[in-house]
């Protein structure tokens, strides 16, 4: 057991910065005694302290580190000791300018920004390696002492000569021939063949930016390079404190208004085989102009869910705001409770921690005014300030839930060299490819009935799940097309969808037909997909009721499969839209069209009912208000949380006892506005 696990509640603080304050002493005092009153239990230090820790080459200062160890052992409180690499010395971008990046156009960084060093420099590796074991033996035995948080938010890419030599090395290891390589990536059209391996270099606006095989390469090259930078960083720490665990905080992406996705820039699924501890930085756009509250809810579970399905054990929110962020065009200040319903339901969703951004609001910079628990008042009167303090609170009433896991019967199928491919694809419609905020669509109906799901790669088991959900799977490997297989005919049901199986591993086009073992497990076999313009819509008759499509058509030709939905106009009226197909013990859908949200929810229907998916606690879903339970050996702890502006009433198949309020629940309750009831209920459904 690491020290992680033996901690008994939930972690609660963030990231905290004293080396911004050290000429104010009076700061620092007045920083615990704030922590306390807050009920902060944790503190995550040293993320963009390197400056500080080694000030000139080989000149070290711990003394301010010290202390914050000192003062949280004092409160027997826990310290997440971050490795520095996010954010080099000046002095080592001045002396060793190879360890700044080279961008895609050629030109090298100067120092000025954070997270822009190159995971090839020797150099970088070196002087990693040595603050890294400092630390780690200096504080590896500490008491306080639970977690290394290892360098921050690790993205972006590097075009130095060295990250070029290390792209061939790559590519040469994966081909080992020229030939091989052309192959892959048809390097014949438009005269793209490759005679030496000294031709080869990175996909780029000023030389190769059209082949999709050697982008797809790329992209998995990026992630090997950053995962293997990560795993250099983390041997110290290993081989000095084996019994403390690692993580790095994973992120969420909003590339265009209205979504929210897990980082598609890196592997998580391959990175996180690294990682002791999933760990991510949370940061939706609550109260936005553009959809009801229940839907930012629904997208944030989302996150969450993947991240939790990456190890399928609980994880850390590293990072959060408890009232609003700095980047974005306009940044909206959280309304009053929505600190406390939105922290909770990353609690629901698996996370063991509610950690920050940032403690002590910073006096300058990019971050001045970035949310924070103790703001430039110094006030713990504030309004923020209490809805943290508070929550700290409510979080000491349910220190038991800590550690319990889920059980989930439906699977989400998730890809990230899928989704690069399907990204990067030419034809069709450019922006409405949209393939994550299609499973979304498809998570919306399970989490609108309280149904939990995990969001799974193509790596992962399958068997464990009733039900797995592949809509827009582009790229299909044939070890997974033999998962698949095997799945269904073991007795599972599996959906999946127009844009599935187009092109095989190296982004390249399946000829003679749909993939054989997909035409065997779905029964029919895609035709052609029709693109449809902005505005234009045909519909599909399925279930005796008429539904829109958008965006995409699929014509196939069906071979065994039952027809469930027709199309009702356009050159493919009266073809197959939707299908069924037993195979084996199990069954297989086809959805051949992009189709509504009442489609979808009407479309599962059917299936929740045969499965016996259907929430057992709640006696009617109500879709802006969530259910999520967590589980240990004896409890089942159902989070019922109010995504919405108004009182609701909830109906209970059982009583229960709310964990906040010290009361038992009866049947029928009434929830407030972004109210939370936290019920436990013994799982032989007696009440403890």
């Amino acid at each position: 057991m690491n020290k992680l696990e033996l901690v008994k509640g939930f972690l609660h603080g963030g990231d905290y910065n004293p080396d911004q304050w050290l000429k104010r002493p009076d700061i620092l005092d007045r920083d615990y005694q704030l922590m306390d009153q807050s009920k902060i239990n944790t503190v995550t230090v040293g993320v963009f302290a390197w400056g500080r820790l080694e000030p000139e080459e080989g000149v070290y200062d711990f003394a301010w580190l010290d202390d914050v160890f000192d003062k949280m052992n004092s409160r027997n409180g826990h310290v997440i000791l971050a490795t520095p690499s996010g954010a080099r010395p000046r002095w080592m971008s001045q002396k060793y300018p190879e360890v700044n990046r080279v961008d895609s156009e050629g030109r090298r960084h100067t120092h000025g920004f954070r997270h822009n060093h190159c995971y090839s420099s020797p150099i970088y590796r070196r002087k990693v390696h040595e603050i890294n074991m400092r630390l780690a033996e200096r504080y590896g035995d500490n008491s306080a002492l639970v977690l290394w948080h290892v360098s921050n938010e690790y993205s972006g890419e590097c075009y130095c000569p060295l990250c070029q030599q290390k792209w061939r090395e790559w590519v040469q290891h994966k081909y080992k021939t020229l030939e091989a390589l052309d192959d892959a990536w048809c390097s014949s059209v438009w005269s793209g063949l490759y005679s030496d391996w000294s031709q080869l270099l990175p996909p780029s606006l000023l030389g190769d930016s059209k082949v999709h095989g050697m982008d797809l390469d790329w992209h998995r090259f990026v992630s090997d390079m950053t995962i293997d930078f990560y795993q250099h960083e983390i041997q110290p720490l290993k081989k000095v404190t084996p019994n403390i665990p690692v993580t790095t905080n994973f992120m969420a992406e909003s590339l265009k208004e209205g979504q929210y996705t897990p980082l598609t820039g890196l592997d998580y699924g391959r990175f996180a085989k690294s990682l002791d501890i999933i760990s991510w930085d949370s940061y939706p756009s609550w109260h936005n102009r553009y959809e009801i509250t229940a839907e930012t809810a629904m997208k944030t579970a989302y996150v969450h869910d993947q991240f939790w399905s990456l190890k399928q054990q609980p994880f850390l929110v590293m990072e959060s705001t408890p009232s609003c962020v700095n980047w974005g065009q306009y940044n909206k200040a959280k309304q009053p409770g929505m600190h406390r319903l939105s922290s909770f339901q990353q609690i629901a969703h698996g996370s063991d921690s509610t950690l920050y951004f940032q403690i002590r609001q910073a006096q300058g910079n990019s971050e001045k005014y970035h949310g924070a628990v103790i703001g430039h008042d110094d006030s713990s009167d504030s309004r923020v300030f209490k809805d943290v303090q508070q929550y700290g609170q409510d979080l000491e009433k349910i220190v038991e839930v800590k550690g319990a896991i889920k059980r989930v019967r439906v699977a989400i199928l998730f890809d990230w060299d899928s989704n690069w491919a399907l990204n990067r694809g030419g034809g069709f419609g450019r922006p409405t490819r949209l393939g994550i905020q299609v499973l979304q669509k498809h998570y919306a109906n399970f989490w609108h009935k309280d149904i939990e799901c995990n969001v799974i790669t193509s790596d992962m088991d399958f068997s464990q799940y009733d039900l797995l959900i592949a809509p827009m799977l582009y790229l299909i490997r044939q070890d997974t097309m033999k998962k698949l297989q095997k799945f269904v005919q073991s007795g599972g049901t599996l959906v999946s969808s127009y844009f599935s199986g187009m092109v095989d591993s190296n982004d390249r086009v399946n000829l003679d037909g749909w993939p054989k073992p997909l035409q065997d497990i779905f029964g029919i076999e895609p035709k052609e997909l029709d693109t449809l313009l902005p505005g234009e819509h045909y519909h599909v008759s399925f279930n005796q009721k008429e539904y829109e499509t958008t965006d995409y058509d699929q014509i196939m030709k069906v071979k065994n499969a039952s027809v469930l939905g027709y199309y009702t106009d356009n050159f493919y009226v009266g073809t197959p839209a939707i299908t069924r197909h037993q195979y084996g013990k199990g069954t297989a859908y086809y959805i051949g069209a992009r189709l509504s949200a009442e489609f979808i929810e009407d479309f599962y229907d059917d299936i929740i009912q045969s499965l016996n998916l259907d929430n057992s606690f709640v006696e009617l879903s109500n879709p802006v208000v969530s259910v999520q339970t967590r589980y240990n050996e004896d409890y089942a702890y159902h989070f019922v949380m109010n995504f919405s502006e108004q009182v609701q009433m909830v109906n209970f198949r059982r009583p229960s006892f709310d964990l906040l309020t010290q009361r038992e629940v009866t049947k029928s309750v009434q929830i407030d506005k972004y109210g939370v009831m936290i019920l436990k209920e013994r799982q032989n459904n007696t009440l403890h």
